[in-house]
Parts: C-alpha cells; sequence; structure tokens
C-alpha cells in the first residue's frame, strides 16, 4: 500500500489508459487498493435485473475505479498535469503543485 497524494475532490488528468486526456473530479479513493474513482472516467454500462424492493431493471452506467497512478493533480494555476509536493507552511503540511507552486486545496 502506497501513501497516497490525491483525495477526494481533487481535480485530476488521467494521463494513461482508454480516457486519457479527460478531466474530472475524485469521488472517492481507495488508498487500500491504490485507486480512486473519478466522474466521467472508466465508465461501463452494467445490466442490472430488477428487484423485489422496486428497483426497476435496465442498463446502469457505472463509475469503476482506475489505478491512481494513471491520473494526476491538475495544476490550479495552468490546469495541465503536475506532480505533488508536500511543504510546510506556519505549523501547517500543505500539499503544492510542483510545476506553478501553487498550494492545492
Amino acid at each position: 500500500m502506497v501513501k497516497m497524494k490525491i483525495k477526494k475532490n481533487d481535480d485530476v488528468i488521467v494521463i494513461s489508459g482508454k480516457d486519457k486526456g479527460k478531466v474530472g473530479k475524485v469521488v472517492r479513493a481507495i488508498p487500500s487498493e491504490s485507486k480512486v474513482v473519478v466522474s466521467g472516467v472508466n465508465l461501463v454500462k452494467k445490466h442490472q435485473k430488477a428487484d423485489a424492493s422496486g428497483n426497476k431493471g435496465g442498463i446502469v452506467t457505472k463509475n469503476l475505479p482506475i489505478h491512481v497512478s494513471n491520473v494526476a493533480i491538475a495544476d490550479p494555476k495552468t490546469g495541465k498535469a503536475t506532480k505533488v509536493a508536500m511543504k510546510i507552511e506556519g505549523d501547517k503540511k500543505v500539499r503544492v503543485a510542483k510545476k506553478s507552486g501553487a498550494v492545492i486545496k
């Protein structure tokens, strides 16, 4: 298990795979598997059966997790892919974009 520098609600860019170049927001982070779920990325259609509680059956589109190595944080200033560095400002540790030096929320 690797310490992930990508958190929930971060804006990320897919840097490899079938969705390369797409931009989205991290919906869920799964550190135990080193994966993230990004909105609008790695979409699959799942056939779902109707059940007794009233849910209709049909084809449902789902976001599946993507490995964290296939995404990069979007730089807050330029919007391009960047690496993340940790910096101490005052008594707090903050994440900083390596390309522009801007603090990542």
